[in-house]
């Protein structure tokens, strides 16, 4: 299987932001990967917000025990 590879042309306050990063020891793929997993993590704290503002007026004491 071929690598797939991901680029992108960073703004000025990107670079910056690498830049930053690198003299802390961290690449930019690193750097890119993390955020890609900020990301994922973003969206799955929405879906759970939503998931839970749906939830919110369900009285689960009022249900029957399921043992």
């Amino acid at each position: 299987m071929a690598q797939a590879t991901a680029g992108f042309h960073p703004h000025r306050e990107d670079r910056r932001i690498l830049d930053d990063l690198a003299r802390s020891g961290i690449s930019t793929s690193d750097a890119q990967r993390r955020g890609l997993h900020l990301v994922a993590h973003e969206r799955w704290i929405d879906e759970v917000r939503a998931d839970a503002e749906k939830m919110r007026a369900e009285k689960v004491n009022d249900e029957p025990d399921a043992w």
